[in-house]
C-alpha cells in the first residue's frame, strides 16, 4: 500500500496565533464552548483527519490578559465529543507527574470503550514550579526524575489495561458466569514510585491501550518516546532540523527493539492560508500587528528563564542566557527558540512575532497549493509521517485547510479519501498491543 500522510488537528480555542482572539471573526469564549469544539471536530472528521487533540496542563498557562486561558478538562471534553463524531480519534493530554496510574488508566480505558476504540493519551511530565505548587510541592521534580516516574507510570498503566484478558467476559447467562475470574489478574506492582495491586476495574478496551502519544524533544524525552510513543508531536522550524529529528527518533526506536514504522512522527505546522500569496501575507501581518508585546515578552522570558527587563524589543537576545542544562523545564523548546533567534539574527520583536503564530513550530504562509507543496516536500524527504495541524485562526483556518489543501493532497494520492478502519490505531496504521501479562504478550 502506498505510504500516506497522517493528520491530527490540534484544537486551541480561537487558533494557535496568540492574537487570533482579537480578529472580528473570533469567538473569545470558544475555549469554554462545547458547540465550538464539536464544530471543529466535525470539520476535521469530514476531511478524514486521523485525530483531534487537546493540550492541557494542571496550571494556568499564561497571563489571562494575553488570550483566552481557561481550559476545560480534556478527557471530559473529548467524552462529550463522542456523540457528535463517529470515526475521528480523540487525544487528550494528561500528566504523569500529577496523576496516579490507576485513576488515569481507568479514565483512558473508559474513554476508549465509550468511543469504540478512538482514544489517545498525550503523555507529558509537566514542567514548571507553578504546577508543582498546585500539588503541595515547593518545586518541580528534576527533569530526569520526572521521566523516570513517567517510565514507571507507563509500566503500571499498561499492566492495568492488560489485567483483563480479551476473552475474560463470556456473559454466559445459562451458567451464571459473566466473566472468567481466572482471566482477570492482579498486577502486583511494587516499584520506586508506585505500589499498585490491581486489577483495573475496567475490562480491556477495544484498542487494548489508548494510542500513546508524546511530545518531549529533550534527550530524556526522545529516549522515553523511543520506548513508549506510538505517535510523536514535535516542533522544528526548518526542513533540515525536522529531518535530523526524524532520523534520530527512528534510530532510537529501532535500538529499543521496536519497529520504527510504528512510531508516527508528526511535526507541528501553523498554516496561514490565502487564495493568493498576497492575501495570506496580509492575514499574517494583521495577526502580528495584534500581538500585545508586554505579554509576549513575559512568556518568552519565562521560557528562557531570564528577567523580562533584559529582553529589549529591538535588540537581539542577551548573549549570556542560561544554558539548557541549567533549566529544569521545557528544555528542548528553550533550545529551539534560542538557536532560531541566533541563526536568523532576530531581534526580540521579530522573535515574538514568529513565536506568536506557533511557539516554535513551522509556520507556512501561502496559497493552498504552496502549503500542499511544503507538506509533500517534508513527507517525501524523511522529515515527517504526517503533521499536527495547528491553524493560526479557528475555525476559518481549519475550514481552509480541509476544503482547499486536503483535496490537493488527495488528488496527489498522498492522503486518504475515506477511513478504512474504525479505531485510532487503525487510522495510524498501528497494531493492537498484545497483552503484557500473557506469556506470549511480551512487548
Amino acid at each position: 500500500m502506498t505510504r500516506q500522510l497522517h493528520f491530527n488537528l490540534f484544537l486551541h480555542d480561537t487558533g494557535h496565533h496568540e492574537a487570533s482572539w482579537r480578529l472580528p471573526e473570533s469567538d473569545p469564549y470558544a475555549n469554554l464552548s462545547l458547540q465550538a469544539h464539536q464544530r471543529l471536530a466535525r470539520i476535521a472528521e469530514d476531511a478524514k483527519f486521523d485525530s483531534v487533540f487537546l493540550a492541557d496542563s494542571p496550571v494556568l498557562w499564561s497571563d489571562p490578559g494575553r488570550r483566552p486561558s481557561g481550559k476545560l478538562e480534556p478527557t471530559l471534553l473529548l467524552a462529550a465529543l463522542i456523540g457528535s463524531t463517529s470515526r475521528i480519534g480523540l487525544i487528550a493530554t494528561a500528566s504523569t507527574s500529577y496523576n496516579e496510574p490507576y485513576n488515569l488508566a481507568r479514565r483512558f480505558a473508559s474513554l476508549d470503550h465509550l468511543s469504540q476504540g478512538r482514544a489517545g493519551w498525550n503523555i507529558v511530565t509537566t514542567a514548571g514550579d507553578a504546577a508543582a505548587r498546585n500539588f503541595g510541592l515547593d518545586d518541580q521534580p528534576l527533569h530526569r526524575a520526572r521521566y523516570e516516574r513517567a517510565d514507571e507510570f507507563l509500566e503500571v498503566s499498561t499492566k492495568l489495561w492488560d489485567s483483563w484478558a480479551d476473552d475474560a467476559i463470556v456473559a454466559d447467562k445459562q451458567a451464571g458466569v459473566h466473566a472468567r475470574s481466572s482471566h482477570v489478574r492482579s498486577v502486583d506492582h511494587h516499584g520506586e514510585f508506585f505500589r499498585v495491586d490491581g486489577p483495573l476495574n475496567v475490562p480491556r478496551s477495544p484498542q487494548a491501550w489508548p494510542l500513546l502519544v508524546q511530545a518531549g524533544s529533550s534527550e530524556d524525552g526522545k529516549e522515553f518516546a523511543a520506548k513508549w510513543a506510538e505517535a510523536v508531536f514535535t516542533a522544528q522550524p526548518t526542513l533540515a532540523e525536522s529531518q535530523a529529528f526524524y532520523a534520530d527518533l527512528k534510530r532510537r526506536a529501532a535500538a529499543a527493539g521496536r519497529d520504527p514504522d510504528h512510531v508516527v512522527i508528526l511535526p507541528g505546522i501553523v498554516p496561514v492560508i490565502g487564495d493568493t500569496s498576497a492575501e495570506a501575507r496580509e492575514l499574517e501581518a494583521e495577526l502580528e500587528r495584534l500581538i500585545a508585546p508586554q505579554y509576549a515578552v513575559a512568556t518568552l522570558a519565562y521560557t528562557l528563564r531570564v528577567d523580562p527587563a533584559r529582553l529589549v524589543l529591538d535588540e537581539p537576545l542577551p548573549a549570556d542566557l542560561p544554558d539548557e542544562a541549567e533549566i529544569e523545564g521545557a528544555k528542548s523548546r528553550r533550545t529551539l527558540i534560542v538557536d532560531w533567534a541566533r541563526r536568523e539574527n532576530l531581534t526580540v520583536r521579530q522573535l515574538i512575532g514568529k513565536l506568536g503564530g506557533g511557539r516554535g513550530h513551522r509556520t507556512f504562509t501561502g496559497t493552498p497549493s504552496e502549503v500542499a507543496d511544503t507538506i509533500q516536500e517534508y513527507f517525501e524527504n524523511g522529515a515527517a509521517d504526517g503533521f499536527n495541524i495547528m491553524p493560526a485562526v479557528l475555525p476559518s483556518g481549519i475550514e481552509a485547510f480541509a476544503t482547499k489543501v486536503v483535496p490537493i493532497l488527495q488528488e496527489r494520492g498522498l492522503f486518504r479519501t475515506d477511513y478504512e478502519g474504525t479505531t485510532l490505531r487503525q487510522h495510524y496504521g498501528l497494531p493492537r498491543p498484545s497483552n503484557v501479562l500473557d506469556p506470549i504478550g511480551v512487548r
